[in-house]
């Protein structure tokens, strides 16, 4: 994702991501050339080890992190030249209203992995989401690839790279 990110260029741009847990992709990002990032985690839990890669990799002060759920939060984070989410889509009920928040924050490019849509996965996945929704009270998804890109389309996104693995698809898409 990263790789495919820096090809289309982030030079000096800025960086959004939603759900991004310690912030390694923001990392990768920085170092790639970007400006700054924005994080905006559900959890509290991350901010040590992240404020440790910070220091690590000399980039404190130039990744912000806000908390909470990014639907809720939209208004009050500004836009950015790339938004990324990674493995998040799958954590969300609803993929065209966090989808379509995270089109509606990215001026140029929009990256986005999640489970592949397929029968195999449904299989494994809800077999282990149900110990999940158990054991932790979270539950997870997996959401059509068209529901998911087609919420991108519709703010004006178009795929510009996919690529499916085992599990995982990945898409970066472009503004038009």
């Amino acid at each position: 994702m990263v790789a495919r990110l820096a090809a289309r260029g982030v030079s000096d741009a800025t960086v959004l991501e939603v759900g991004g847990g310690v912030g390694a992709i923001d990392i990768e990002l920085l170092k790639a050339g970007a400006r700054e990032a924005t994080v905006v985690e559900l959890s509290e839990e991350y901010d040590g080890a992240a404020a440790e890669l910070l220091a690590e990799n000399s980039l404190r002060g130039r990744v912000a992190r806000r908390h909470g759920d990014f639907v809720e939060l939209e208004r009050d984070v500004d836009p950015a030249d790339v938004v990324v989410m990674h493995r998040v889509v799958c954590c969300y009920p609803d993929p065209e209203l966090l989808v379509g928040a995270a089109a509606g924050h990215a001026r140029r490019l929009l990256a986005l992995s999640f489970p592949r849509d397929t029968w195999w996965v449904r299989i494994g996945w809800y077999t282990v989401d149900a110990w999940f929704r158990l054991v932790y009270r979270f539950a997870s998804f997996v959401h059509p690839r068209e529901r998911i890109l087609g919420a991108a389309a519709r703010m004006g996104f178009t795929p510009v790279h996919e690529h499916s693995g085992p599990l995982w698809h990945v898409a970066v898409l472009e503004r038009r």
